[in-house]
């Protein structure tokens, strides 16, 4: 049940200066992504502000997304919760608009434990058996971490858990997970500055926030290391890294959003408590995209 190898974008909710979805924009933003040649697209993640939608933004929101992208690509809905029954009826919903996968984030807030991750993921996953998904793991949110044992037990015992986006930021927590896994599970990096390092233990992929301004280069970076020229794909991420390091110098997806509107693209302001970025993280946001070769509005 693999969903995607290569770059997928985990791309931005454009908004209105009132705060309301701009799905115009979101429309004009899946067509540049699939003609820059991003592989698959994740809605209402992170970067898609999904924490700030009501549940009738967040389903509206991902079923525009898979009508419009229509099959070219797989289309995968952020569905998680900390809520084990929100997380299963936002899946069910995604489920049956013809999401190509589900990405499932931990517990936030409440965290639990171990045992209490199982039995929420085996839940979800249970409710829609057709569906696969990626697990989600980003500890600095969410308080909570998936361990390398929780996830194999996951994806050995689960038929539909499939993958997972590793944004933990700990390589050695990845290499174990991956070297007690054997192959079951597919890995997607969940930081940009990480996606050949995380290639190299057997990733298939990056689900990225570069992939918004860079969409090209980022699908030639995954696409460069698994055709085996790693030497390319390591100039790519390498050159890539003063980009990456400014898209988070303040909090995802406040910098994506203004570098969009560097662009030109004007995908609107982010919704509080997220707020417009410092000025001088912006220029030097700025001077990074510009050395990068993006063209500035």
């Amino acid at each position: 049940m693999a969903i995607f190898k290569g770059a997928g974008v985990a791309i931005v909710t454009p908004m209105y200066e009132d705060g309301k979805v701009n799905y115009d924009k979101l429309e004009e933003l899946l067509e540049q992504q699939i003609a820059g040649g991003t592989d698959a697209v994740i809605i209402c993640g992170t970067t898609g502000e999904s924490s700030t939608m009501t549940h009738g933004e967040h389903l509206k929101t991902i079923k525009f997304a898979i009508d419009k992208v229509a099959g070219r690509i797989p289309v995968i809905a952020g569905t998680g919760s900390n809520c084990t029954e929100t997380a299963i009826m936002l899946s069910k919903e995604a489920a049956s608009y013809g999401a190509d996968g589900l990405l499932l984030v931990t517990p936030y807030y409440n965290k639990t434990t171990q045992k209490g991750l199982i039995r929420h993921y085996t839940a979800i996953a249970n409710e829609v058996p057709d569906t696969p998904i990626i697990l989600y793991n980003v500890p600095s949110r969410t308080g909570c971490n998936l361990a390398p044992a929780t996830v194999v037990s996951l994806a050995k015992n689960v038929k539909n858990i499939v993958g997972i986006k590793a944004a933990s930021g700990d390589l050695s927590q990845i290499a174990k997970m991956m070297s007690m896994a054997d192959g079951c599970i597919d890995l997607y990096s969940g930081n940009d500055d990480q996606v050949l390092p995380i290639l190299s233990l057997g990733g298939v992929g990056v689900i990225s926030v570069l992939s918004n301004v860079a969409p090209r280069q980022t699908h030639d970076m995954v696409a460069k290391f698994l055709e085996g020229d790693v030497k390319g794909a390591a100039k790519i991420q390498l050159d890539a890294i003063p980009l990456i390091n400014a898209l988070f110098c303040e909090v995802n997806p406040i910098p994506v959003k203004t570098a969009l509107n560097l662009m030109g693209m004007q995908v609107g302001p982010t919704r509080m408590p997220l707020c417009e970025m410092e000025p001088e993280n912006e220029a030097r946001l700025a001077k990074a995209m510009k050395d990068f070769g993006i063209k500035l509005a």
